[in-house]
């Protein structure tokens, strides 16, 4: 699709399957350019260059308990029964530099973190001394008793144990995960270069709808779709621009189209039917060029992909969604979820998967790939489905029950009750998992 096709309206008569459909579709996204931004403003984004560090990770040796610094030599001999007893010359906390060295027979008192006095070889844990003792009597800590025979090294965490400097520690491509945060915040970053989200603008269609919000007028609907979706495109790391709702007439939606030329991708719901109004099919060619599908699925047979000029050489994708709610959610996850991942340089398109019982049969009655809603749980160390009762593509209460989409494949015409079939998790529960 070019920008001299400017006009063109395509129209596709075949019925095209999911995975060609997301094919078709995907083709015409790329990975969208990089941009510095706040570290924890990146969560869940793909970092964009390699993250090196600067220092070693500890930067010096420390301890890993609260204690004493020792030399080993100077305890081999230490028994519970017959502590050796040691000369404190110091005291040594986290985040500052020791002023003592430890000698034969002297220890440094030091906490959790800090840097290991100089001379010293071990760290005895306050547990295997006598400082509580010594404490309760009223006595300074001028000497302390050892009641273990600390090996070499003990308790003493080596600098560069997590990082050497100079060496790369995440790679470009890495999806910052809470860990990664972590990570790059340990290695001083405060911004990090990160592939830019995307820019989803949502448009739906119809003089039938209300806003959310808007005072209920008889024999009109609540647009559900422009939320639904916009609630998806967030969750799934793109930035959703609600353009509102164009009405039935050229004005409202050349200009609500216009707005929808800014952003990286633009969706809009309903109008996408063979039976549709064509005026909303019209206005999307002579802004571009559209292909409407029929797609092998059951919800979401109607589907709309094309181009929209934004000016010079820029074009903008465009994905047509049915207008049942059910089905412009299911549609969504298919492939506004998989654009989204490929913009954002995501690699991994498809939602976790797994096997279980189904508790009730899938009827298949035309030969499509049916979604069903459905609720996993796990019993007896097996996961079942059942489905979340009436499967119409009106009903979007069916799928805010379900927390995964069980699928009939196209060439069966019913799955039956007991067989085990994939379901696609849309959540991933922890009362299940």
């Amino acid at each position: 699709m070019n920008r001299h096709e400017h006009g063109h309206r395509h129209h596709d008569e075949a019925m095209l399957s999911v995975e060609d459909a997301l094919e078709r579709i995907l083709g015409h996204f790329h990975v969208l350019e990089a941009e510095e931004t706040p570290l924890l403003d990146a969560l869940g984004q793909i970092l964009a260059e390699d993250a090196v560090s600067a220092h070693d990770i500890p930067p010096l040796d420390n301890s890993a308990m609260d204690g004493y610094a020792i030399q080993a030599a100077s305890v081999a001999n230490a028994t519970e029964e017959s502590p050796m007893t040691l000369r404190v010359v110091g005291a040594v906390a986290a985040g500052e530099l020791p002023s003592t060295s430890v000698e034969p027979g002297t220890a440094v008192r030091i906490m959790t973190g800090a840097p290991i006095p100089p001379g010293a070889d071990s760290v005895v844990p306050f547990e295997e001394t006598d400082e509580i003792e010594r404490r309760n009597s009223g006595h300074d800590i001028t000497e302390i008793g050892i009641k273990i025979a600390a090996p070499l090294g003990s308790d003493i965490r080596p600098a560069g144990q997590d990082v050497r400097e100079n060496t790369r520690v995440l790679s470009a491509g890495t999806v910052l995960r809470p860990s990664e945060i972590g990570v790059l915040a340990s290695l001083g970053f405060g911004k990090v270069k990160v592939v830019r989200r995307p820019v989803v603008a949502i448009l739906s269609t119809g003089d039938e709808l209300l806003n959310a919000g808007d005072a209920y007028s008889e024999g009109k609907i609540y647009d559900a779709n422009s939320y639904s979706v916009a609630a998806s495109v967030l969750r799934y790391g793109g930035v959703p621009k609600l353009l509102g709702i164009a009405r039935d007439n050229l004005d409202s939606m050349n200009t609500k189209l216009r707005e929808g030329l800014e952003a990286d991708m633009l969706i809009t719901s309903a109008g996408v039917s063979k039976g549709d109004y064509d005026m909303v099919k019209d206005v999307l060619a002579d802004h571009g060029r559209i292909a409407f599908w029929s797609v092998r699925m059951r919800p979401a047979k109607p589907l709309a992909f094309g181009v929209l000029n934004a000016g010079g050489d820029r074009q903008v994708p465009h994905l047509g969604l049915p207008g049942n709610p059910v089905s412009a959610m299911v549609a969504f996850e298919q492939f506004g979820r998989a654009a989204i991942h490929k913009m954002m340089g995501k690699t991994g398109y498809l939602k976790p998967r797994i096997q279980a019982i189904l508790d009730e049969p899938i009827y298949n009655t035309d030969g499509r790939r049916v979604y069903a809603r459905a609720v996993i749980s796990k019993q007896n160390g097996d996961y079942h489905a059942k489905l979340t009762g009436n499967q119409s593509s009106n009903l979007l209460t069916s799928m805010a029950g379900a927390n995964g989409l069980a699928v009939c494949p196209e060439d069966l015409s019913v799955k039956e009750a007991g067989e085990t079939v994939e379901v696609q998790m849309l959540d991933w529960p922890e009362d299940v998992f």
